[in-house]
């Protein structure tokens, strides 16, 4: 009888220093998992940053209030509006986002034993760059369609009508912003992922609670952070659809805070803070648990067709 040879044992610790493209895959069905999953809350998020007349009806007092308002008023589906944004944008961007990541933190000595948070955060910071420059066009298109009374029928009508009616620059027009916003958020995130993925899995072995643990602490911390610059994103993602004029005028970052603080002061800073948090803290959990899932069933499939 002739003998086949089996397939060796796939070690978790051996996935580390896997290639790009394992790491690009992982990464996109990881984002597209992430997004899909938690879109309904981040469409509250985005309802409650945006600033309206109150005599509209866009002022929700929370996460409860606009969920119960917005389903009764508009449909659950309403919820789910500019997600096909999202899921087209997410593959290709956290494709980009953890192969670039995954590159940066070996080639700087981050999957080295120990604790290395200066390698996680240069990675971490690079990994965002290239991925905000990807993500921001769908990122504006998806909050144009989340707005109460969007008239968007598709992904590709919004496009169209902002780049008609605002030209190339509206899709790319809060980048500086994003970035500043996404880097220290992203570094925050992969550090206190790693810190604690090695701290709750010191033999570093495959362990979902481990990573969906990990992934939410860090999510939530690092989204807490950087609300306000989010506040401030979303102003100028959405100013196209304010009757505003100074919102509409508004040209980047500066510009947004003085409109913040004027309208609302520092409690300004913190719209949208709970749903961000929730939406973070749920939807990073699943992403790291689906990326480290889709590593390690990415890399035994490849050990079973490399022999």
């Amino acid at each position: 009888m002739e003998n086949h040879p089996q397939p060796e044992e796939v070690e978790y610790e051996g996935l580390e220093t896997q290639s790009i493209g394992v790491n690009m895959l992982a990464g996109a069905l990881a984002g597209i998992s992430e997004h899909a999953v938690m879109f309904p809350v981040d469409s509250i998020k985005t309802r409650m940053q945006v600033f309206t007349a109150a005599s509209s009806g866009s002022t929700y007092t929370g996460v409860v209030n606009a969920f119960s308002r917005i389903s009764s008023t508009e449909g659950l589906r309403t919820l789910w509006r500019g997600v096909a944004s999202v899921i087209m944008g997410a593959g290709p961007a956290h494709a980009v986002h953890f192969g670039m990541y995954e590159f940066v933190k070996d080639l700087a000595g981050g999957n080295q034993a120990g604790h290395h948070p200066f390698a996680t955060s240069i990675a971490g910071a690079a990994a965002t760059t290239a991925n905000d420059a990807l993500m921001n066009p769908f990122d504006v298109i998806k909050q144009r369609m989340q707005m109460r009374g969007s008239t968007h029928t598709s992904v590709f009508n919004c496009a169209r009508t902002v780049y008609r009616n605002e030209g190339f620059s509206a899709f790319y027009v809060s980048y500086p912003t994003t970035l500043l916003m996404t880097i220290p958020f992203t570094a925050v995130q992969f550090t206190t992922y790693e810190y604690f993925k090695k701290v709750l899995n010191p033999s570093n072995t495959y362990s979902p609670v481990t990573h969906a643990l990990a992934g939410g602490i860090a999510g939530g911390l690092a989204a807490a952070s950087t609300t306000p610059l989010d506040v401030a994103k979303t102003l100028l993602q959405t100013r196209g659809t304010s009757t505003d004029p100074q919102i509409r005028n508004a040209r980047g970052m500066l510009d947004a805070f003085k409109i913040i603080w004027a309208k609302d002061g520092l409690r300004g800073f913190s719209r949208g803070l709970t749903p961000r948090v929730l939406t973070h803290m749920p939807s990073n959990a699943l992403c790291w648990l689906s990326y480290e899932f889709f590593k390690v069933a990415i890399g035994e499939r490849s050990s079973w067709t490399a022999l």
